[in-house]
């Protein structure tokens, strides 16, 4: 017997089943996406590999090349996020669960390299340039500002600041495995391991994207004090695996994490208005004000006209959102 299961954002399909006295997980392919089965070959090859090295994935039991049908370890329901709605993000357990996250995501990133095959990529087989303004900068322009909120009087600067943006985070080191949705949706709690699934975007990149992607996850809003602390933790377990000059790392940090913030913002838009997702909607605000708050940093400096922008959403969704 097969029990059908929610996708959060994702339109692939989710079965649990049941063989004897384990228990699975049945994925197939989106219906309605051209690149389900790129996806879903990806899915299986990256994480046979992630487990194979170590990573805190599931475990893949099969897969069928026709369907693109995957069978996986079933970890339950309980995600760290609904952890952290039922005790509140400042219970010493929630803490512990997220050292944990960021310890496993320290072995993923680096201890993984070895054998990963761009190929296995449905998407693109690196983090880029090219990705960051059409995917992240460019999304944020067009999903949320233009099509979201109907801003048609962006400033003209808008546009270098992205290229400026986009230049300064390919200076940091990318031959690392980037998962790319790193947030608290997608950590599983089973029996008391933090497990980490969606991987199937995974690619080379740079480290700071996903502790970054963590850390400004708009679905839990950590404070800026926690944040800090729990970068601190993922510094610690990084240095644990390869040399690392911290400062260089914080440095670069700030640039990743604004990468990631826009890149949530021009999702959840997306999701919202074009895919009839409401439930991402909700969490438009705290990203928005994230946002703003980021680009009021020291290093915002270089970004007056998205710092105008930032606040110009923030206002707007304030407006738009309880209206």
């Amino acid at each position: 017997m097969a029990d059908r299961m929610a996708g959060d954002g994702s339109d692939r399909q989710f079965y649990r089943l049941a063989v004897g006295n384990l228990s699975l997980l049945a994925v197939l392919p989106s219906e309605t996406q051209p690149q389900g089965m790129a996806e879903a070959r990806a899915a299986f090859a990256i994480g046979r590999h992630l487990f194979t090295h170590g990573a805190a994935v599931p475990k893949i039991y099969g897969f069928d090349d026709d369907s693109g049908l995957i069978l996986c370890e079933d970890l339950g329901d309980t995600k760290l996020h609904d952890l952290v709605l039922q005790n509140g993000a400042q219970a010493p357990e929630i803490e512990a669960y997220y050292r944990q996250a960021l310890a496993a995501l320290a072995h993923l990133q680096t201890e993984t390299r070895q054998g990963f095959q761009p190929d296995w990529c449905w998407d693109t087989p690196r983090y880029d340039r090219t990705l960051m303004l059409t995917r992240e900068s460019g999304y944020f322009q067009k999903a949320l500002c233009e099509d979201f909120l109907g801003m048609d009087d962006l400033p003209q600067g808008l546009g270098r600041e992205f290229v400026f943006l986009a230049d300064r985070a390919t200076q940091e080191p990318a031959d690392f495995i980037l998962h790319r949705d790193f947030q608290s949706r997608n950590l599983m709690v089973h029996e008391g391991k933090v497990r980490i699934i969606d991987f199937q975007g995974a690619r080379m990149g740079p480290l700071g994207y996903d502790p970054a992607s963590l850390l400004i996850d708009p679905y839990v809003g950590l404070s800026q004090d926690r944040q800090q602390t729990l970068l601190g933790c993922y510094l610690d377990a990084l240095a644990s695996h390869i040399p690392l000059d911290r400062g260089r790392f914080i440095e670069g940090y700030y640039y990743m994490a604004l990468q990631r913030n826009l890149q949530i913002l021009g999702a959840f838009a997306f999701l919202s208005k074009n895919r009839g997702k409401h439930f991402f909607r909700q969490f438009l605000k705290p990203a928005a004000r994230s946002l703003y708050e980021h680009l009021a940093a020291p290093q915002g400096r270089d970004f007056p006209a998205l710092y105008v922008v930032a606040g110009q959403v923030r206002d707007r969704l304030d407006v738009d959102i309880h209206t």
